[in-house]
């Protein structure tokens, strides 16, 4: 084993599989394995430790992990004193921040928060759901959810407040929102003492690099083309203002190379646009990384 050890907390359950494989892209293979809470991790300078990510930032906190990947809403929940390295959006479903929101069912004579002053509310976040209650002067019975939180109302609890990406889980237990707690994103979190540390804050920071660079090129392409000087101005114009293109001479010193990075929803949008300005030789490639 290394003389240096990074101790990397990886969140088990529903982001476990997005972040094994947000960690392959970034150049890290991770082997998962049922029988063991230690993953494989192709670094001799990281040991992973699969945790709950409602869990993460308390052990990181504690210094039982120097880093670890978790969601905001659970630093929050644990008033967990850790330092942010940098936010990775990203989820189990998409790239939007997941909210907590206080939800009642649709027939529920309930339309704002004060409505359920001393209801019975269940969630998973009970701190969360104090500190938000609190904030608009309503006092309730909050009840720990240890799961199945949807189905609860109406006669095990008068609202919820539960976590949706999409809100179809909602929509199928016929309930409606009244109101957002929290918008949560995925963070790399690190113990103070351990960011303090020289080796390990670089293991950190360059580890935070390459992840953010994956995510970064997300839903972007690069495109290649050959352009005659005479037809240069016209092919630019085709481009995004705000992209700046790298322009090379070629050997026939009529014509110039064009390297740019777009959006790959913009391809068939520009192509076409492209070669009408007089481009030759377009090549889409895909980008793994950006790093600025």
């Amino acid at each position: 084993m290394a003389d240096n050890v990074l101790k990397l907390g990886i969140p088990a359950g529903s982001l476990q599989e997005a972040t094994g494989e947000l960690f392959r892209k970034a150049g890290y293979h991770i082997k998962f394995s049922s029988r063991s809470y230690y993953p494989e991790i192709d670094d001799a300078e990281i040991e992973c430790l699969l945790i709950r990510a409602q869990e993460m930032a308390r052990y990181v906190e504690q210094g039982v992990l120097d880093a670890g990947i978790t969601g905001y809403d659970w630093i929050i929940e644990n008033n967990a004193q850790v330092h942010e390295v940098c936010e990775l959006m990203f989820s189990k479903v998409s790239r939007r921040p997941v909210r907590w929101v206080l939800c009642v069912p649709n027939d529920s004579p309930a339309q704002t928060v004060k409505d359920l002053q001393g209801k019975r509310i269940a969630t998973e976040v009970v701190g969360l759901t104090k500190s938000f209650l609190a904030k608009h002067g309503v006092t309730a019975q909050i009840e720990f959810s240890w799961g199945a939180t949807e189905v609860k109302p109406p006669r095990l609890a008068d609202a919820i407040v539960e976590v949706t990406e999409t809100g179809s889980s909602l929509r199928a237990n016929n309930l409606r929102i009244i109101a957002e707690v929290l918008q949560s994103t995925t963070r790399f979190i690190a113990n103070k003492d351990a960011y303090a540390d020289v080796w390990k804050r670089a293991k950190i920071d360059n580890l935070s690099l390459m992840l953010q660079s994956c995510l970064a090129a997300e839903g972007k392409v690069g495109l290649m083309m050959n352009v005659r000087r005479a037809d240069l101005t016209r092919v630019l114009e085709q481009l995004p203002a705000l992209q700046k293109p790298t322009v090379s001479s070629l050997s026939d010193p009529d014509w110039v190379d064009i390297n740019t990075i777009v959006d790959e929803s913009f391809v068939r949008i520009v192509v076409p646009k492209l070669k009408g300005a007089g481009a030759r030789g377009i090549v889409e490639y895909q980008i793994t990384k950006i790093i600025d």
